[in-house]
């Protein structure tokens, strides 16, 4: 093949992207081409974003640069952290994202953006403090200290069209989520019966939120219903439990769902099935584990809460250079879900 001549008009749009995963969920990172962020905290940056740049989140997230379960994450310099970062998906922004803290722990030591093992990271949520294991330059695992996390209603019920009453728990860790056994709704945590899983996901969300609103104890803008996690019986003996997370507009996390196993972890807490400073580990749909310990109590608002610790791995995938070519109709890009 001869050398390529073809030079990028100058009026394209250029986005550099590092992609990587924690436990088999992507991660797309913004590196460069992204215009300048207006805000003095995450929040104002997210809010920003939303308003002025949501065609990008679409552009990246959604087909044909992307697909409907791709995820992403856009970093940005901070007053008080060594990062300001918020999340992307295929409906809009979440409020914390485990996976990708593993991620960009990960990506930002072993880059060399920062020269500790313990960046910190500001989300939407609060301040995460990450640590990186090192071997020969490596990062190995990567664990972060959660927000506080809390039980925020047990022993729910709801009724579902074709299924019938269902009882849930909600719990945040981040965010927040419905809890549901699977085996209460007939389902096995198995990768050949994800379509049946996001299916029933997506309907009990819906139906826990018109039933239940969500009131965050100081910001309005986390307070809504993430996802729904049904949680099971492990396949390795070793391990604790198998979870499944469907979140945003059906997105199924391939990954164990950090901020999802940081909320287990309040709720096993409350129920008595987890100690200060005893470890568990949890399954994904894939068999990839997170590593969730309590390592505090505390009090949150009005709510007894916990702070977790989560561990997992993640690796590089790619390195990429994206195009936004005025003239193409599907530059914003197309969803199918």
């Amino acid at each position: 093949m001869q050398p390529l001549n073809w030079q990028l008009p100058e009026h394209w749009a250029r986005i550099t992207t590092i992609d990587m995963h924690t436990g088999g969920e992507p991660l797309r990172i913004i590196v460069d081409g992204l215009p300048s962020l207006e805000g003095q905290n995450v929040l104002e940056k997210r809010r920003y974003f939303r308003k002025h740049y949501d065609h990008i989140r679409r552009g990246l997230m959604w087909e044909p640069r992307g697909h409907a379960d791709m995820y992403g994450a856009v970093i940005t310099s901070s007053a008080d952290a060594d990062f300001d970062v918020f999340f992307l998906h295929n409906e809009g922004y979440s409020t914390m994202c485990g996976h990708a803290i593993i991620a960009l722990t990960k990506f930002v030591v072993e880059t060399g953006l920062v020269n500790r093992a313990d960046p910190t990271f500001n989300v939407p949520a609060g301040k995460i403090h990450a640590k990186a294991i090192l071997y020969e330059g490596k990062v190995t695992e990567t664990s972060f200290t959660n927000v506080p996390s809390f039980v925020y209603l047990r022993d729910q019920q709801v009724d579902l069209a074709g299924t019938g009453s269902m009882r849930f728990d909600i719990a945040y860790g981040g965010a927040f989520y419905a809890f549901v056994e699977a085996s209460d709704v007939g389902l096995t945590l198995s990768p050949a019966h994800f379509d049946k899983i996001i299916d029933y996901g997506r309907r009990i969300k819906h139906a826990v939120m018109d039933q239940c609103p969500i009131r965050h104890p100081f910001e309005e803008d986390l307070s809504f219903l993430y996802g729904t996690i049904f949680t099971g019986p492990a396949e390795q003996p070793s391990h604790h439990s198998r979870n499944v997370c469907i979140f945003a507009d059906g997105e199924l996390d391939r990954s164990a769902t950090g901020s999802g196993v940081s909320a287990r972890a309040a709720l096993h807490h409350a129920r008595g099935e987890l100690r200060l400073n005893e470890k568990i580990t949890i399954e994904s749909i894939l068999g990839s584990t997170m590593g969730v310990e309590i390592v505090e109590l505390t009090e949150f608002g009005p709510y007894d809460a916990v702070i977790p610790r989560v561990s997992g791995t993640a690796s590089m995938t790619g390195r990429h250079e994206f195009y936004f070519d005025p003239d193409d109709p599907f530059r914003e890009g197309f969803i199918f879900r």
